[in-house]
């Protein structure tokens, strides 16, 4: 089972901080991750001392770690002969991630006073979305001229690689115009006598690149399909903007998994940590879907009194309305979650909606009938066991009731599938279409369909 050093907790980081030698010493087992976990507990002011006493290059490490929390707030407690030095030395997407926290003034006041490469680069990158290719996308790769050889490479290796993001891709250009020609990995260099030419090195087929607005799940999809350490982001002219590493992408994906898993909860997604945002922000968030579904349950409300005759003529109706309703939006709740993973991992797209349309009838026919033949069963069990007398046309509300789930079962199913396709289609998230928001639709039509049902089975009878 893998191990790490024993984290001091953030309150001695802090008081450390004052002893610089106690403090290199105290964090000198530690990892850059670890010592940002401990820093999340400290206030800005309170990890700004943290930084200001540790060695600069461990500091570079620590702001080069996406665990590090409040980046933003940190560095507006840094002076500037501090956090300059430590912005320039950063990794460029890191510095785009630092940027965005930053209030527009600190932005301004520090792009202002960073040296001009770093800057064209930040106003490069931060010109993308954030979740697009571009936005992720760090500028420091290493690529060599295609006339080279394996030992010019190696050479060349030696010089700037510490510099670079990763070494383990290598891209070859055309020496005149600097477009992509090859990418081949560092083994293969390694590997190849030191006179082969970089071009008789590795693959010869095209290399596998992206555009600086694809969005970043289909940059991972690109990455985990062809198992690459990275993949360069390139213009229309073939030219090399930047690379997306396997790291920076995994972080990306651990975001979207986040905001996804809130929206199927039936909320905006939270931007800070939960027990970092403000209780005043978490209501914000949480309260106009909140808002939204108590409305559309309103309707349900609206239903019920629209069948209050029925009800009233056969009390025994409204013993299973829950049981009706909660089992079409748990089949809803299902088939929503099955197609939304789906078109994230494009194993459908919104052309398939017919094909997916054809599969879930059956299904939820199927599924209806078994909820169906259960609920039938129990209530027929029920009344011969003496536990529960249904009246003298039990058998009658015993078919009801299973041919109502049957009914909101297969609605559940196929509505439940039907709106994630239909989000996409105008724009919206599909994970928008989370579990409560198609609860809440099943339950109106459910109960339609569960009294209809009633009135057809049982007229002449209870009703």
């Amino acid at each position: 089972m893998p191990t790490r050093p024993e984290q001091p907790p953030p309150e001695l980081l802090y008081l450390l901080a004052g002893d610089e030698e106690d403090f290199i010493a105290a964090s000198a087992d530690l990892l850059p991750a670890d010592i940002a976990e401990a820093m999340n507990d400290l206030p800005p002011e309170g990890a700004a001392r943290v930084v200001q006493a540790l060695p600069f290059h461990r500091a570079v490490q620590l702001f080069d770690e996406p665990e590090l929390e409040r980046r933003g707030e940190i560095f507006e407690s840094l002076p500037d002969e501090r956090a300059i030095p430590l912005i320039e030395a950063m990794s460029s997407d890191q510095q785009v991630e630092l940027f965005r926290e930053l209030r527009e003034a600190d932005r301004a006041r520090m792009l202002h006073v960073l040296d001009a490469p770093t800057r064209e680069v930040l106003k490069l990158l931060m010109s993308y979305p954030p979740h697009s290719a571009g936005g992720i996308m760090t500028t420091e790769f290493l690529s060599v001229p295609s006339t080279w050889n394996a030992a010019q490479v190696v050479r060349h290796i030696h010089e700037v690689g510490s510099a670079k993001e990763t070494v383990y891709a290598i891209y070859i250009v055309d020496e005149k115009d600097r477009r992509l020609v090859r990418v081949i990995s560092l083994r293969e260099v390694i590997a190849a006598g030191p006179e082969t030419s970089v071009l008789a090195i590795g693959d010869t087929r095209k290399p596998i690149t992206t555009t600086p607005l694809t969005h970043r799940e289909d940059v991972a999809r690109l990455i985990s399909k062809y198992n690459l350490l990275a993949i360069p982001v390139m213009d229309d002219g073939g030219h090399i903007l930047g690379i997306v590493t396997v790291d920076d992408i995994i972080d990306a994906i651990m975001s979207e998994t986040t905001e996804d898993v809130q929206k199927f909860g039936g909320m905006e997604a939270l931007d800070q940590p939960y027990m970092e945002i403000s209780i005043a922000a978490m209501v914000k968030k949480r309260a106009g879907w909140l808002c939204a579904l108590f409305l559309g349950e309103m309707l349900t409300a609206t239903a019920m009194g629209y069948f209050e005759h029925e009800i009233s003529k056969a009390v025994v109706l409204a013993l299973f309305i829950p049981l009706i309703i909660s089992s079409g939006g748990n089949s809803g709740s299902q088939a929503t979650s099955l197609i939304i993973r789906a078109l994230a991992l494009r194993e459908v797209t919104v052309r398939d909606w017919w094909r997916v349309a054809l599969r879930e009838i059956p299904s939820g026919v199927a599924l209806g009938v078994i909820l169906g033949a259960i609920g039938l069963c129990r209530i027929l069990l029920w009344q011969q066991l003496g536990w529960y007398d249904y009246g003298i046309h039990h058998v009658l509300v015993a078919l009801t009731v299973a041919v109502a789930l049957v009914g909101v079962v297969l609605f559940g199913s196929l509505a439940g599938s039907m709106l994630p396709f239909a989000l996409r289609k105008i724009g919206f998230d599909p994970a928008s279409a989370s579990a409560p928001f198609v609860a809440t639709l099943v339950d109106v039509t459910g109960l339609v369909i569960y009294f209809t049902v009633g009135l057809i089975i049982l007229r002449g009878t209870l009703l």
